[in-house]
């Protein structure tokens, strides 16, 4: 699959352009099979998320048919015109199908014909009997007669909508033709075929034996009839249980990184040597241009799970699937390998196994290449921290200097680690003072290991489904709120027996832990992830931290700020500057090493830090035990120092978070224009994009749990897999993080790819 980007333009051109070619699409295969002769007939399709559908013209010749002749129409039966359109009137039958689509939810094309065995049925008003289960499982208990009205008048209309509510997917209209409705329109127009095929049988069982037609037993039937029906209440369920798209007009410019970072190159701003800390970090901004309406992300969110899923078509699947059969032979040929010495044959658990781990040997910017020489679109960005874009030579000059100097350890101090603390003091002015550790997850265990010693008590909070690493007391309440220790296995139960969880978003529930851990002695610290868990998966509302840090103060309890994803990436001054909130204690990782190894440190107040105090002091028991051979190591520590001044220089995260604003608006108008119930939004280049909201399930629905998880799951990945067949690389399916790198021009590339894929979906 080698996409080619579509022109803006064109897809512009024409409004609700998908629902009009598919009713074009239509017309030409009926026509190709004889079904539809010269301009009798009609075809329809559904626009999805709104109340309209898109009709033939009336009086039109269908082999001149394109796609701006289609008219609009609404449930009304009114005409809709636009400027898009070619000025002709529907169809006369426009009412009928109107009163079908509003009748009938799950339904999404209507096929009226006059084709010839079925009208002759029509004439003799002779409905279809259970001939056989295949006619049955697709079109109904019987193929009923619709009784006789002039064509094109509401009496018509009328009786349809009386039939059609039967749940029945085919009938025939006396003394006029033939009407077939599906879920999707090739499902209509196989419908339609179909009944012209049962027609022919049902005429030649009566010529030649009349009185002796047999019909299938009433038990296969009812059987056949009710898979019917469990389709038609699962697609009906995908509109019935939608809230309305967020609305992109055809017209609107999306944001431009470009823009932006051609403004900042202009500007060429210094800093003045004797400014205020945390002053330039202010002035720089921050990624987040608009803080996500929460309460309408997670009303959509909850939306999305309530549904069924929408996933590939099967075929689209096999095509998935046969790219990396073909096009990913030497990545299988070597993590195949890799599992006899690797367990699972991959190390990193951001990678995908679905069907298997791809094998990237070189990474630029905003690009990723694979053993085969396969180039994709890199959003998964190494898990978020490569802000300037892969291997940033700017940096990595700079660091081959030290390196050749020092190599990359000595054991020893060197004078990066000391501009390290310096430059993430400049910027962030709560962190007075940084131990350098050797990744997130030591940072977290230092944190709280730091926050029970400094405070005397022993309880942590954390928030329910946030992932703070994979350290023996955090990993509770994982990814799934509510789960506890379902994810503890090898970790005794006394290592989480001082942790709790709340709820994400539920302060009084976190209020009441607080009250009850004071009971235990108190709480030492409360421990979130500033935007909420999962990097935002479950956003938080904007005041959300706000009112933690009140909690916190009220009972003792120190505040730590999880800003592995979040730091330097929503801005220089990280999430504590965004939300304006001072926490005690932060973590940082990733991006604090610029993506270099042994990213991870702990910073905040100098006397909560004071037990923090490494070397061989002598004082045995004066702090508490945290080291690591390779911590603040000189490789690691210069390539944050340097990796942190160039994002000053460029302001990357503001470039990277408009990029993110680029992506999320032209999901969502891709999203709209497909009907699609999948939601898009961002947290500057945060971008979460939900096909299946695996992970907005919980323990406040076991049942829904225990029952959805894994087909959830197995979407995310098909999807994920799916996009990375198109060209695009993403974090499990679900979320991406952009770069300085992701140019507009980088963008609108993966828009076209994006379009692609969701063009696959069931049901478009």
């Amino acid at each position: 699959m080698d996409p080619t980007p579509m022109d803006p333009t064109e897809e512009s051109a024409v409004q609700h352009r998908p629902s009009r070619q598919h009713v074009v699409d239509m017309c030409a295969t009926m026509l190709a099979r004889g079904y539809l002769k010269a301009t009798e007939g009609n075809v329809s399709v559904r626009v999805p998320g709104h109340r309209l559908y898109a009709v033939t013209p009336s009086n039109y010749d269908y082999d001149r048919m394109r796609v701006e002749d289609i008219c609009i129409v609404d449930f009304d039966g009114k005409h809709v015109p636009d400027d898009s359109g070619a000025g002709l009137k529907p169809s006369i039958e426009c009412g009928m199908h109107a009163n079908i689509y509003r009748e009938r939810p799950d339904v999404n094309a209507i096929v009226h014909t006059h084709q010839p065995y079925a009208s002759a049925l029509a004439f003799l008003r002779k409905p279809i009997p259970a001939l056989t289960d295949e006619q049955v499982r697709f079109l109904g208990r019987e193929v009923a007669i619709i009784d006789y009205a002039p064509s094109g008048t509401g009496f018509l209309a009328r009786n349809v909508q009386k039939k059609v509510s039967s749940g029945d997917n085919a009938f025939i209209i006396a003394n006029h033709g033939v009407v077939a409705v599906g879920t999707d329109p090739d499902r209509a127009v196989f419908n339609m075929a179909l009944l012209e095929k049962v027609s022919i049988a049902y005429l030649l069982a009566l010529t030649s034996e009349a009185g002796k037609v047999h019909t299938i037993p009433t038990a296969i039937r009812e059987i056949a009839f009710g898979k019917l029906r469990a389709d038609e209440k699962r697609i009906a369920a995908q509109l019935t249980e939608a809230v309305e798209p967020v609305r992109v007009p055809a017209g609107e410019q999306l944001p431009s990184a470009d823009a932006v970072a051609a403004e900042i190159g202009a500007a060429s701003r210094t800093a003045e040597p004797d400014e205020a800390p945390g002053v330039e970090s202010a002035r720089l901004g921050y990624a987040i241009s608009a803080y996500p309406d929460v309460d309408d992300v997670l009303r959509r969110l909850r939306a999305l799970t309530a549904q069924p899923l929408r996933g590939l078509r099967h075929d689209a699947l096999l095509d998935v699937l046969n790219y990396f059969d073909t096009k990913c032979r030497a990545s299988k040929e070597i993590t195949d390998r890799a599992r006899s010495r690797i367990p699972g044959g991959v190390q990193h658990n951001l990678a995908f196994n679905y069907p298997f781990p791809l094998a990237v040997d070189r990474a630029e910017g905003a690009y990723l290449v694979d053993r085969d020489g396969n180039t994709y679109i890199d959003f998964l960005q190494a898990g978020g921290p490569t802000i300037l874009g892969s291997n940033y030579a700017p940096v990595n000059e700079r660091v081959a200097e030290v390196v050749r100097q020092c190599g990359p350890v000595t054991g020893l101090f060197h004078e990066y680690e000391l501009k390290l603390a310096e430059i993430i003091h400049r910027f962030m002015p709560h962190v007075q003072m940084y131990r350098s550790l050797g990744s997130g997850t030591e940072a977290v265990m230092a944190a709280v290991r730091g926050a029970r010693a400094f405070t005397g008590k022993k309880m942590v909070i954390k928030v329910g489904g946030a992932y703070h690493g994979w350290s023996d007391t955090m990993v509770y309440g994982l990814r799934v709120p509510g789960t506890y220790r379902m994810n503890a296995k090898g970790i005794p139960f006394g290592a989480t027996s001082r942790t709790r969880e709340s709820f994400p978003h539920d302060l009084g529930q976190l209020k009441r832990k607080l009250i009850e851990n004071r009971l235990r002695g108190g709480t030492a610290a409360v421990i979130v992830e500033p935007v909420g868990p999962e990097s935002g998966t479950r956003p938080v509302p904007r005041d959300f931290n706000a009112h933690v840090r009140q909690l916190c103060d009220e009972f003792g309890a120190l505040l730590i700020f999880d800003e592995v994803v979040t730091g330097f990436r929503l801005g220089l001054g990280g999430a504590a500057g965004y939300f304006g909130v001072t926490p005690d204690l932060t973590v940082l990782g990733k991006a604090v090493s610029g993506g270099y190894p042994m990213a991870g440190g702990v910073g905040g107040r100098a006397d909560v830090m004071a037990v923090f105090g490494s070397g061989l002091d002598g004082r045995s028991g004066a702090h508490i035990q945290v080291g690591g051979t390779l911590s603040a190591n000189p490789l690691s520590c210069a390539a944050g120092y340097f990796a942190i001044e160039e994002m000053a220089r460029t302001n990357a995260p503001v470039i990277a978070g408009r990029a993110g604003d680029r992506l999320t608006r032209g999901l969502q108008r891709l999203i709209d224009s497909y009907g699609l119930p999948y939601v898009a939004y961002n947290q500057g280049s945060i971008v979460h994009l939900e096909c299946s909201g695996v992970m907005l399930l919980d323990m406040r629905n076991p049942v829904k749990l225990l029952r959805e998880n894994k087909a959830r799951k197995r979407l995310m990945e098909q999807m994920g897999a799916a996009y990375t067949a198109h060209g695009i690389i993403t974090l499990a399916g679900s979320r991406m993080y952009t770069s300085m790198a992701d140019t507009d021009e980088v963008i609108d590339d993966a828009l076209a790819r994006f379009d692609q894929v969701f063009a696959l979906v069931e049901g478009v």
